[in-house]
């Protein structure tokens, strides 16, 4: 039997009763994983039970993937035009808007991010993916190749067939839409795994898409470990094409059980640790205020974070000083509260590795300037915190830290900060702060990361492809580069009257 979750909303930003299984969504339908067992879903600013959620197993995977097949072979791919696949799209994003409220509701409890930042950015970008990817339905074009008068030469872009795809708990709602969007819009079925942390968006999702008129089995729904069902998917023999956004360490797992079995397509957006350079003639207050929510939002968990802040030596002083002040201003408290910025971090193993960062900061000799400490008496709150007095080798210079923990590093030349901003494993965005926009420009060309920011930080649009460098991963989400990743591209040649 399948479960339900039912809740009842009583907050000052939203009131009202949410209802919807919670089950394994296969084929159209919600049961119970094959064992029967669940998993607890956990409210991260008490550590309470919100909730039990069937928990999906290898067998599932492969009930998915049957089904996914089936409806790739038979009502979808090739067999239901592109746009057709667009005004499902574009009904599943009215449908999102009609609920937005509710889902942002359900990030909040479920994630810990603020209602406010739920709906206005994961909301906001979801919605906006799904209408951007509605519109591409039907228009990813072949090209005809000139050759010779004897041959007509074309080429189509066909949809893969069946694909896995597994997203992460920092952004749930949103990293299921860049995932969906241009998979479904090229006409591909999909078996996706959203992590066992955040499921609940993804599980009333599922009730949209079958409301929103798919066909049974192009999107199936299955909650489960990493070590099992993440597992299964990246192994699947008959699964296609894989994404992946995480970690880089299981990022190089996913890639070698690609390759060890069917040799899938792979896309992979994974970690990074990102610069943001602050030039002496920054405008001071946007370069505090954009630093702030560079590492502060989302709780410092974002892939993109502005983790590593460069200041240059004229104005070093005064930045830390306002930034300091900016990140002792920011409340943390009750996500459904309405001046409530930072939530709690999303479980206690993400706040136990938080913490051994800070630790680690502190052991190797640097500063802890701000924060580096708990904030209340239950959940997994942290406080933002920033360093200085670093040094390039340390951890929290050179990890991921995913958590609200910057470090504030002067430099003195151009030259100086670009070698130290591309000294990083990583390279998936930066930012620069000047207010001379060839300085800017410059800079940012020479950055080694696949999103560059001038006097911003953490702007995405569906319009604008993301993705990094080096080990932040391979291929690109959003953007018309995102369907490139979900098409097989077919040469035919058609012989108009040549003879051997």
């Amino acid at each position: 039997m399948t479960t339900t979750w039912e809740h009842e909303f009583n907050t000052p930003v939203f009131k009202g009763k949410v209802s919807f299984p919670t089950g394994v969504f296969v084929d159209g339908k919600f049961s119970a994983g094959s064992t029967g067992k669940t998993i607890d879903v956990i409210n991260p600013t008490n550590g309470k039970v919100i909730t039990k959620i069937a928990e999906a197993t290898v067998d599932d995977v492969d009930r998915a993937v049957k089904s996914a097949r089936k409806a790739f072979d038979t009502v979808w791919g090739l067999n239901y035009p592109g746009s057709e696949r667009g005004k499902l799209l574009m009904k599943l994003a009215d449908l999102l808007e009609e609920n937005q409220d509710e889902f942002a509701a359900i990030e909040a409890l479920d994630n810990g991010k603020t209602f406010s930042w739920a709906k206005a950015a994961d909301l906001g970008m979801s919605i906006g993916t799904f209408r951007y990817f509605g519109g591409w339905a039907g228009k990813s074009h072949g090209k005809v190749i000139e050759t010779t008068e004897d041959k007509l030469a074309y080429t189509r872009h066909e949809p893969i067939g069946v694909c896995g795809q597994i997203i992460p708990w920092n952004f749930p709602l949103m990293m299921m839409a860049w995932k969906l969007g241009p998979a479904l819009a090229t006409g591909n079925t999909v078996v996706i795994k959203p992590s066992e942390f955040t499921p609940l968006t993804a599980l009333r999702m599922a009730s949209l898409i079958k409301q929103a008129g798919f066909p049974d089995g192009v999107v199936n729904v299955v909650v489960g470990y990493g070590h099992t069902v993440g597992a299964a998917i990246a192994e699947h023999m008959e699964i296609e094409k894989v994404a992946f956004t995480g970690s880089t360490l299981v990022g190089r797992k996913v890639m070698e059980a690609a390759a060890k079995t069917n040799l899938k397509k792979v896309t992979l957006e994974l970690g990074g640790k990102s610069p943001n350079i602050i030039f002496n003639d920054a405008d001071l207050d946007k370069a505090v205020n954009w630093s702030a929510h560079g590492i502060f939002w989302n709780h410092g968990q974002a892939c993109c974070a502005g983790s590593r802040i460069f200041v240059q030596s004229g104005i070093y002083d005064e930045f830390l000083k306002r930034f300091t002040a900016k990140a002792d201003s920011l409340r943390l408290g009750d996500p459904f509260a309405t001046d409530s910025y930072q939530g709690p971090q999303v479980s206690q193993i993400q706040y136990d590795r938080i913490m051994s960062y800070i630790n680690s900061g502190k052991e190797e000799g640097a500063t802890v300037h701000l924060g580096g400490e708990r904030h209340g008496e239950e959940g997994y709150w942290i406080k933002p915190t920033i360093f200085t007095d670093t040094k390039p080798n340390m951890r929290i210079v050179q990890e991921e830290i995913f958590g609200p923990v910057g470090v504030v590093i002067k430099f003195e030349n151009e030259a100086d900060v670009i070698k130290q901003a591309n000294d990083t494993v990583y390279g998936l965005a930066a930012a620069v702060f000047s207010q001379d926009i060839n300085r800017a420009i410059e800079t940012a060309h020479k950055l080694h990361a696949g999103t560059a920011w001038i006097n911003c930080v953490n702007q995405l649009h569906p319009e604008v492809p993301f993705g990094g460098y080096k080990q932040s991963g391979i291929g690109r989400e959003l953007g018309e580069y995102a369907l490139d990743s979900y098409t097989n591209i077919k040469a035919v040649h058609v012989n108009l009257g040549h003879t051997i």
